[in-house]
């Protein structure tokens, strides 16, 4: 049965509560295995419920859409009673499935009542619920707001629910303190979030359908971006291109070719703002040859081909609705991201009294990594900057303030990209190493560094023009704290730089990594899955010892297995006594360690094998660092447990080097690279807590100057 539950509810729409739901939910699902959801009335059972399918899409629920919902509007109309019985009991079942549940109150559509706030207060009280009471700043001042609040809270109380906090949606950016300050004398905690105009805005799609248009030219994947601004091109080129901003639909009249061409030019044009799309009213077809000469222009832009007339379109665009919905991941980014900045979780979470649980999930693993990322912003350099993932990437670590980045390639290309694809990269700093003014001291460096080769400066300055080696200058010369790559390069392509120019650490004889293995209810570290083919014991005891370290690093308690197809003195050949050997390396260099090999995996991870191979063992039957003895066997088995057990592997990881360098799969997902980059982000945090540490141990060697002497009498 759920230990905690939350009801959101507001005294009138258009309030922004999907987005306090939304970053409620991130934040509940942080802290507990299993999050539920809950929406006691929708407009229809038929599936359509925007906020429900949006929740629905966070990986911390489990649950359908039949699971969450309670009734229809029509049939809390027919009977209030019935209807509430209907709840309490559909509500009851997600109950008992979750650790906590959020509650999201219907939208404002007087469903009974005198009004609908009072109603949602008693479904709240019937559940057992407190209420989050969300309530529009917009437009209104710090008085008519506490005015608001005050009403709304009354009404709760009347129904017998507890308000338990207050946030003031939709603030002025310079009324959130104030608007705070007003409310602090309600005796509830108060929030305060801005007013973000990019979620009030419709995607484009979205328009098309309202206008009952048709895409004639362009990629219908850019349907997906904002329209942020409206614009009637009605008058000359001139006048047309002085009002053009980032993000516009225009609307044009279909039977003037010179706009269209207009505005396809400037869109594709640099110096010019990207557009989300045009609109050509009136119903008539450009002709063939006016779109053969816009698709020649090489760009994506939408352009779509409504019948209704310029007013009528206009009047449908400008009465369209923005959603945060299921697919606008830059919405969904802003919003968790004002959402995060503004809300401080502990005090939020105390609040709506939700206990951490003791299980690790995947979800957790990954939030916790998000967070102590942005705990201390590191500078992060990707250096392929042509890649739509890494693009889209960058959008949401900006967005959620994860780390500051640098992205190399052609500026113009990339930042045009980045805006046809609706993604703000504004904040990240672009650099094109062909032209880059910090070639020549990067070719400099690179020459000095491998003199030993017979390095020359005309054949570094071509080298350190590459992306990977150019991203490893800037870190190792202190321009970035970390870098991250692969995405669209090999292994090799990434790394072989670190190994010339950072190198390893002392004491470390190898470079190698590891994955975390985000299991169900806790994390596992396996190594070395992606880089050493056939270590020797030396090199395998590096990596069971570079391993736990990197394992404590992100909070997993190791206790290390050194793997074999045997365990303990059970088993011997070749293979056995280079782990037996290994181990013996580790116990001598970490004697702090608990470490045991050679085991197998089944005694390393069963409590019950354990106790009969090995009943004296610290780590059999609860093993969290695995050492594999190759790559051949680390690489199959991290894949196995991936697919078969439904694990979420995180990496690789590189351990070994001084500063942090990690690798991509070829295949990476968004979110695989936004975890590199805040897993790499908190390595540099480690490293530069190490470096200080260092500095502060070492001894001073400055001369110490004598004390003047006084002067006798």
């Amino acid at each position: 049965m759920a230990r905690s539950s939350i009801y959101i509810a507001s005294p009138e729409g258009y309030t922004g509560k999907s987005i306090v739901a939304l970053g409620l939910l991130d934040l509940m699902a942080r802290r507990v295995g299993r999050v539920g959801i809950f929406r006691p009335v929708t407009r229809s059972a038929s599936g359509d419920d925007v906020i429900v399918n949006l929740l629905l899409e966070h990986d911390g629920v489990d649950l359908s859409y039949d699971d969450v919902v309670g009734v229809t509007y029509d049939a809390v109309h027919a009977d209030p009673e019935a209807a509430l019985a209907t709840v309490v009991d559909r509500y009851q079942r997600v109950a008992r499935q979750c650790e906590a549940v959020l509650i999201v109150g219907s939208d404002y559509t007087d469903v009974a009542g005198p009004t609908e706030l009072a109603f949602n207060a008693r479904v709240a009280a019937n559940l057992g619920a407190p209420v989050l009471l969300v309530v529009s700043a917009l437009d209104r001042s710090p008085e008519d707001i506490h005015s608001l609040v005050e009403i709304a809270v009354g009404e709760i109380d009347q129904a017998h629910a507890a308000t338990v906090g207050v946030v003031a949606n939709r603030c002025g950016a310079d009324q959130l303190d104030v608007v705070r300050d007003r409310l602090a004398d309600l005796g509830v905690p108060v929030w305060a979030l801005p007013e973000i105009p990019l979620l009030s805005a419709p995607i484009v799609r979205d328009v098309m359908t309202a206008l009952e248009g048709e895409l004639i030219l362009g990629d219908a994947e850019l349907l997906g971006r904002e329209a942020e601004h409206m614009l009637i091109s009605g008058m000359n080129t001139e006048h047309v291109l002085e009002r053009l901003r980032e993000g516009q639909l225009c609307i044009a009249a279909s039977d003037r070719p010179e706009v269209l061409i207009t505005l396809a030019t400037a869109h594709a044009a640099e110096g010019f703002p990207s557009l989300a799309g045009v609109v050509l009213n009136g119903g008539y077809a450009p002709s063939a040859q006016v779109l053969r000469l816009v698709e020649g222009l090489g760009n994506r832009l939408p352009v779509i081909v409504t019948r209704h007339d310029t007013f009528e379109a206009a009047r449908i665009v400008a009465g369209t609705r923005g959603l945060l919905a299921r697919g606008t991941q830059r919405k969904i980014d802003s919003a968790l991201g004002v959402f995060e900045q503004n809300i401080e979780p502990e005090s939020l979470m105390r609040v709506l009294d939700v206990p951490r649980s003791e299980v690790v999930t995947p979800l957790m693993f990954e939030s916790a990594l998000l967070e102590r990322a942005r705990s201390d912003r590191q500078h992060i350099v990707l250096p392929e900057g042509g890649d739509d993932r890494i693009l889209r990437a960058a959008s949401t670590l900006l967005s959620r303030q994860v780390a500051d980045l640098t992205i190399l390639g052609d500026e113009s290309r990339v930042r045009a990209r980045a805006a046809e694809l609706g993604l703000d990269i504004e904040a990240a700093t672009v650099l094109d190493p062909a032209c880059s003014p910090l070639l020549q001291d990067f070719a400099e460096e690179y020459t000095r560094l491998r003199a030993h080769k017979g390095m020359t400066i005309d054949r570094a300055r071509e080298i350190v023009r590459g992306v990977s080696y150019f991203g490893t200058m800037m870190v190792h010369l202190g321009l970035a704290d970390g870098m991250v790559s692969g995405a669209a390069h090999t292994t090799a392509h990434t790394i072989k730089p670190s190994f010339e120019i950072i190198k390893t650490k002392p004491g470390t004889s190898i470079v190698s990594s590891v994955f975390f293995m985000c299991l169900a209810d806790r994390v596992l570290v396996y190594g070395d899955c992606a880089v050493n083919p056939d270590p020797t014991s030396e090199e395998l005891a590096d990596i069971a010892i570079s391993s736990s370290a990197t394992a404590a690093q992100f909070g997993v308690d190791p206790r290390v297995a050194m793997l074999s197809y045997s365990t303990g003195e059970s088993g011997s050949g070749a293979d056995v006594e280079k782990v037996r050997t290994a181990t013996e390396i580790v116990r001598e260099r970490r004697p702090d360690l608990f470490v045991e090999g050679p085991i197998q995996y089944d005694a390393a991870v069963d409590a019950s094998v354990a106790r009969s191979k090995l009943p004296d063992s610290d780590v059999a039957g609860r093993a969290t660092v695995f050492i594999f003895p190759d790559l051949n066997t680390g690489n199959n088995t991290y894949k196995a447990v991936q697919r078969s057990a439904g694990a979420v592997a995180v990496g690789p990881v590189l351990q070994g080097l001084n500063k942090p360098v990690n690798d991509l799969s070829r295949g990476a997902l968004v979110q695989d690279i936004v975890n590199t980059v805040a897993i790499t982000a908190v390595q540099a945090q480690a490293e530069k807590a190490a470096a200080a540490a260092a500095a502060d141990a070492a001894p001073d060697t400055t001369t110490p100057v004598p004390a003047p002497q006084e002067a006798s009498a």
